[in-house]
């Protein structure tokens, strides 16, 4: 609740009035990631109808009809008066674009980092004019707080890896990279010839030791 109030969602005339002398929060719009429909719930019943009535906002999740998804999408993004919409990462991680937001709420985690890096790229879109700002609620001595380790792990053994692909890549040069791209005609005939006698030449060592009479008539006795 305080992380929404300090974004300025669900603050009351009455009270912006009251404290003249703080500076005003100006007015965000968010996008808020849980991974199970049961905490969308708690998130729903428990916050916003019963702490924060005067929040508005949208709901995309499972359950929700795939017709319907789209025009949830279209009229978040186009109606300012909406404070936020509430999604599972599954559902609302992927393939949609939600510049309508400038904030991101985890309040539940993936297991896989790259997951929630989906969700965040929702409102990191083509059309988006303001900074995106991420917060992640994680609780000490919690579940949460195991998976942020390990997410953490996995994105830095991502991380090496890549890296090391793209040094490998910087560290050759010109001449290098055409040799990756260039074939040598002559030297991959000489190549395939050669190849071609040394499978001959086997075949026919194999043959005179696996068919000599005389052998055969040695190893009987």
């Amino acid at each position: 609740r305080q992380l929404l109030l300090d974004c300025g969602i669900g603050v009351s005339t009455s009270s912006t009035s009251d404290l003249a002398s703080e500076p005003v929060v100006s007015q965000h719009r968010v996008l808020l990631f849980c991974q199970l429909k049961s905490m969308l719930d708690i998130v729903e019943n428990d916050l916003f109808k019963t702490n924060m009535p005067s929040v508005t906002y949208l709901r995309l999740d499972g359950s929700t009809p795939a017709g319907s998804r789209h025009s949830i999408v279209h009229r978040f993004n186009n109606d300012p008066s909406i404070d936020v919409l509430l999604l599972t990462t599954h559902v609302g991680g992927l393939g949609l674009n939600l510049t309508g937001a400038d904030t991101v709420i985890f309040v539940e985690h993936d297991w896989n980092p790259m997951k929630d890096l989906q969700a965040m790229d929702r409102a990191h879109r083509i059309g988006q004019k303001k900074v995106v700002n991420v917060y992640r609620l994680v609780t000490k001595g919690t579940l949460e707080e195991k998976i942020m380790g390990l997410q953490k792990f996995k994105l830095t053994i991502a991380n090496t890896v890549i890296s090391q692909d793209n040094s490998s890549l910087s560290t050759m040069d010109t001449g290098q990279l055409f040799d990756l791209f260039t074939v040598d005609k002559e030297g991959k005939r000489e190549e395939q010839h050669e190849a071609q006698d040394n499978n001959k030449r086997k075949m026919s060592e194999q043959y005179e030791t696996e068919y000599n009479l005389d052998n055969f008539i040695e190893s009987l006795n």
